[in-house]
């Protein structure tokens, strides 16, 4: 009966039909010339820097919020466990004895004492609901839909991170390079101001220029502690992205400029959408809402159970594992909702509602990644143009610095020339560390724009 209605149940399930979104034969912005190829799942180690590698590998090991998408994976496998176990009969067992005994009765014959009686019975149960709607069928295929969902929300959790601690690291030595900056202009404004303060007492140097000069260190020395106060707030940050106690970590070593930039070549927009875990989750949790659509119109309709009991009972224990005492029984039952205020009625506008919010998020999501790449791109390219030219900016800057040096020297110009190739050559320095910071974490962006070598199954 159960194969029979099976064979000829209604799927209330609303036919799924991925959404369309259009999609671009090309990226606006970058070079559309480059090899289509899309970045490899160890992207990171492109930048060619083992501290960075070895911050990787702590992180995918211990970070919290990783560990915490991990267990909602099993979560959402122990609830697909769940609502699969009502597409099977659930089966029991059952054993029990009493025994009684009835106290001494009168009789005219004097009093009587019946002896001891003693019931005992084995039995299995079973039963069994006939998914003649597809209701648990329905409710099986969203819970099964979930589960991969919190599978490629795991996966959008480790690709965060991943970029996190790349950028977090590339901060810090961002944060290094500036203070060696600043202390080496801090150094050299100490010198030009020794020297001043030289020429001030044999009167070729005035207490204004000294003045100015003093002036111009002491500002250089004040940008020192918001850049230490940042580094320590970036170690601490990277601390916490690899699951350590802050106090246990410090980064001593290493330098921009060492750092190599791995080339990225994105593939064409139309194969976006399988490279980007947090698309496919918005995908999975729209199928799993269009699921339980399925679940709400077969509620409308009454559920079928299947029933059956069997086993051996008998009053003598000793002959209970005997055939002498079977019974059975089997039944049917059908339960329909009479009256109902709006429970049933409700839940199906909410399944579809829900699904019509989840349509918005996943086409969102899909512009939201074409978005992400084309930022990511013109980021890249204008952040590399910006290094170029700031490199040219520095080196023009200390040309002018030294010049202005030896005229003032020469007694050709006053400090206030100086003065102003000095501040230009310091601003330009800084300028120049904070550029290739940009660069590198728009690099970082494009990876991770890119699904950083994600791809669906």
């Amino acid at each position: 009966m159960a194969v029979a209605a099976l064979a000829s149940a209604c799927d209330l399930v609303p036919s799924y039909t991925r959404p369309t979104v259009p999609a671009a034969d090309k990226w606006s912005s970058g070079t559309n010339a480059q090899t289509v190829a899309w970045p490899s799942s160890e992207w990171w180690r492109g930048f060619r820097s083992p501290q960075l590698d070895e911050f990787e590998a702590e992180a995918e090991r211990a970070n919290y919020d990783l560990a915490a998408a991990i267990a909602r994976v099993r979560e959402a496998d122990a609830e697909l466990r769940i609502a699969g176990a009502a597409l099977l009969p659930t089966v029991g067992a059952g054993a029990s004895m009493a025994r009684e005994e009835a106290g001494p009765q009168p009789s005219p014959g004097g009093i009587i004492k019946s002896p001891p009686a003693t019931a005992s019975s084995l039995s299995l149960n079973a039963s069994y609901e006939i998914d003649f709607w597809g209701k648990n069928h329905a409710a099986a295929a969203s819970a099964e839909a979930s589960a991969r969902a919190s599978r490629y929300d795991r996966d959008t959790v480790a690709l965060t991170i991943v970029s996190g601690v790349a950028n977090t690291y590339f901060a810090i030595l961002a944060d290094r390079d500036r203070i060696a900056v600043a202390r080496a202009n801090i150094s050299d404004a100490a010198a030009v101001l020794k020297a001043l303060q030289t020429e001030e007492q044999v009167g070729t140097a005035t207490a204004l220029d000294v003045a100015q000069q003093a002036t111009t260190l002491a500002t250089l020395e004040a940008q020192l502690p918001p850049l230490r106060e940042d580094l320590r707030q970036n170690i601490d940050a990277l601390a916490i992205l690899i699951g350590k106690p802050p106090q246990e970590l410090d980064v001593t070593s290493g330098r921009l400029t060492a750092l190599t930039q791995p080339a990225v070549a994105p593939g064409l927009p139309s194969q976006l959408l399988a490279r980007r875990p947090d698309v496919a989750e918005a995908e999975a949790q729209l199928i799993a809402a269009n699921a339980n659509i399925g679940v709400a119109r077969a509620a409308f309709f009454p559920s079928v159970q299947l029933t059956g009991q069997g086993g051996v009972a008998n009053a003598s224990l000793p002959s209970l594992f005997g055939i002498t005492g079977p019974f059975y029984s089997v039944g049917a039952g059908v339960t329909q909702s009479v009256f109902d205020p709006g429970t049933l009625q409700g839940q199906l506008e909410f399944s579809r509602a829900r699904y019509d919010e989840l349509l918005s998020d996943y086409r969102k999501a899909v512009i939201s990644a074409f978005g992400d790449v084309e930022d990511s791109l013109a980021a890249t390219e204008q952040s590399s143009q910006q290094v170029a030219r700031q490199v040219a900016a520095v080196r023009k800057a200390r040309t002018a610095y030294d010049i202005s040096i030896a005229q003032l020297n020469a007694g050709v110009i006053n400090l206030l020339t100086v003065l102003n190739t000095e501040n230009a050559l310091f601003t330009a320095q800084d300028s120049l560390v904070v550029a290739r910071l940009a660069r590198l974490q728009a690099v970082v962006g494009l990876f991770k724009a890119l699904g950083g070598g994600w791809q669906q199954a």
